[in-house]
């Protein structure tokens, strides 16, 4: 008599004897002394996905004579049209409604076959069971529009609609959209003839760009979330969106008002994935990097010395990889099986798509690298269609962005963002003073927008400041908040000598949304910074002398020297994606624009950006303290 029977498996045993057909699709197997589940995936040729669906007990672990229901050899099909059933593989941002739609069968129908679903979503690349109605109709589902499939109606494109309005007309998402649609482009030709589900939810979707922006909700996002996020409370989304009284669901397309997304610093946790570990199986990382070790494969040693000497892209790239290395060996500590695989990019555009046309990337859960724009460009674009996620490393630059294209660096208009914020939470009882010239007209618009109350001093010509301009704006009952905008040296070497001396009963506190070049300046002075307590946004923050982190200790030991600010870099990149790739099944899923994680010296909160792709909005606010040294202020 066998074991272990759960009540699950009875039921399922059951039913499977109940019928002929069920009979010629399933098998039972009794599980044996030291198989798993990939063992026995492996001896029948099924996928792990498929045995955990039709046996959701076995997550828990399996139990020496405990029985399995196994899928009979001829259950799973290649597509062919003599078979019961076929696998399908679960794409980025597919829903079942999508699925079921595609192969025009019963959402339960498909849940039927894969008994998880009746709880969850389907998530990327897990392989599903799926009925194949042309094995009982004996022809093949027609996919033209003429013949929709049931629940479905023809839908005519009117003028000035776009995709977003249209699913959002509909109920559904745009994934969903595009499944029922699968010839249908980027862009909507008026008269077209679209698949769309039979139950219109709101008459009247024409898309407002000017006044609301439409946003596309993401997994695990509720209306907290949201008014984390924006700002709106349920009540006011409800009320732009009547079907989501029912709930919110992901692909759910919502009308807001249009402004900037900003999430206040009360509404972001700093979380740590070292403790968030769920996945781990095997993680394929690619690093690409400008080593251009080809040139020098002939020469001899102390030519390499000389060309790590002449080259900085070079030493860059290994101090990167360095870092990369430490990190994979960190998370093989946590238990995360890592293969790193390297390719030397060469600096060469063409050469990045020799390595992916060459290689293949399918089983590559992420890319990091190449180092150059226009390369990551390049490799995003290639790896776009499998979703390939790459993340470019040392980039702050706009980027034309694809959807799978992870910018880990903030970029200028990320720090700018994040200092005005800060400046605009702690206005309250603050004379605010703008110093900037003509060529900071965009960022003084920002601020005075911002911070209305804001007082503003242009330069006299030759870029200098004088006092009296000063006081005669400046409060002596308030704290005064000075913002200086310019690249000019002169004019911020002006403006910091006059500042730094102004009477005592004037309390002085200088801001920059941008710590260029001219602060460098050696008529800039470092200790009159510091009385002005500077302070400005920063994409990292600096190690002390003090610091005795694992990572640091172990990259001495290691290599012998303390690691430089590219290493670090290679690091905290490296680490974080492996841990996002531990904690989630699916790196995207892994994207939360509330959670932040802290790791040496960089942070990172991505964030999709209203186009494609996703920024890392996470940024630092350092100040010169009186020891000469940055402080973090937040």
């Amino acid at each position: 008599m066998l074991k272990y029977f759960s009540y699950v498996t009875v039921i399922l045993l059951f039913t499977i004897s109940c019928g002929s057909v069920a009979q010629q699709q399933y098998k039972s197997h009794a599980v044996q002394k030291g198989e798993t589940v990939y063992s026995i995936a492996k001896e029948y040729n099924i996928s792990e996905e498929t045995i955990y669906n039709l046996n959701p007990d076995a997550k828990n672990g399996l139990k020496v004579n405990s029985v399995l229901i196994i899928p009979s050899t001829n259950l799973i099909s290649s597509g062919t049209n003599n078979n019961n059933f076929r696998e399908h593989k679960v794409r980025r941002k597919e829903t079942l409604y999508g699925i079921a739609q595609k192969y025009k069968v019963s959402i339960d129908a498909i849940k039927k076959l894969n008994k998880d679903l009746y709880s969850r979503d389907p998530k990327k690349g897990e392989r599903l069971l799926i009925p194949n109605t042309s094995a009982t109709t004996g022809s093949t589902p027609s996919t033209e529009i003429g013949n929709s499939p049931p629940g479905t109606q023809k839908y005519t494109v009117q003028a000035k609609e776009t995709k977003y309005g249209i699913a959002r007309k509909f109920g559904i998402s745009i994934a969903e959209l595009e499944t029922l649609n699968p010839a249908m482009g980027e862009s909507l030709a008026i008269g077209a003839s679209l698949v769309v589900p039979d139950k219109t939810i709101i008459e009247n979707a024409e898309i407002d760009d000017e006044n609301f922006q439409y946003y596309e909700v993401k997994p695990k996002e509720g209306f907290y979330r949201l008014k984390t996020k924006f700002g709106l409370s349920e009540e006011e989304i409800i009320a732009l969106n009547p079907y989501a009284k029912e709930g919110l669901k992901v692909g759910m397309i919502l009308k807001l008002p249009k402004d900037d997304v900003l999430i206040s610093q009360e509404g972001i946790s700093v979380v740590d994935l070292e403790n968030r570990i769920d996945n781990k199986k095997m993680k394929t990382i690619a690093i690409m990097l400008p080593f251009r070790l080809v040139r020098s494969a002939t020469d001899s040693t102390s030519n390499d010395q000389d060309l790590l000497k002449k080259d900085p892209t070079l030493r860059m790239s290994l101090d990167f990889y360095s870092g990369a290395l430490m990190a994979a060996e960190f998370a093989k500590d946590k238990g995360i099986s890592v293969t790193m695989n390297v390719y030397d990019t060469e600096k060469s555009e063409s050469k990045v798509a020799s390595i992916i046309s060459g290689n293949d990337f399918k089983n590559v859960d992420a890319v990091i690298g190449p180092l150059l724009q226009k390369n990551v460009e390049k490799a995003s674009a290639l790896l776009k269609r499998d979703q390939i996620p790459v993340f470019s490393p040392l980039s702050n630059r706009e980027m034309a962005m694809n959807d799978n294209l992870f910018q880990t660096l903030p970029t200028d208009a990320v720090l700018q963002k994040t200092m005005i914020r800060y400046l605009k939470e702690h206005a309250s009882g603050k004379n605010f003073i703008i110093i900037s010239d003509s060529k900071s007209q965009k960022q003084r618009a920002m601020l005075q927008t911002a911070i209305p109350s804001a007082k503003t001093i242009t330069p006299r010509e030759g870029g200098y400041i004088q006092a009296n301009g000063i006081t005669a704006i400046a409060s002596e009952t308030m704290e005064n908040w000075v913002v200086l905008e310019s690249t000019n040296p002169v004019l911020v070497s002006s403006a910091v000598n006059v500042l730094a001396a102004m009477p005592a009963n004037y309390k002085i506190r200088l801001f920059t949304l941008d710590r260029n070049e001219a602060y460098e300046w050696h008529e800039v002075s470092s200790s009159r910074l510091s009385k002005l307590n500077f302070t400005f946004p920063s994409v990292n923050r600096n190690i002390t002398e003090d610091d005795r982190s694992p990572f640091l200790i172990s990259y001495k030991n290691k290599y012998g020297v303390l690691p430089n600010r590219y290493a670090i870099r290679g690091f905290d990149v490296t680490y974080d994606v492996l841990l996002r790739l531990a904690s989630e099944k699916d790196i995207y899923d892994a994207v939360m624009p509330e959670n932040e994680t802290v790791y040496i010296e960089n942070k990172f909160r991505y964030q999709k950006t209203n186009s494609e792709g996703y920024t890392n909005e996470a940024a630092y606010i350092l100040k010169y303290n009186n020891d000469l040294k940055f402080e973090v202020v937040e």
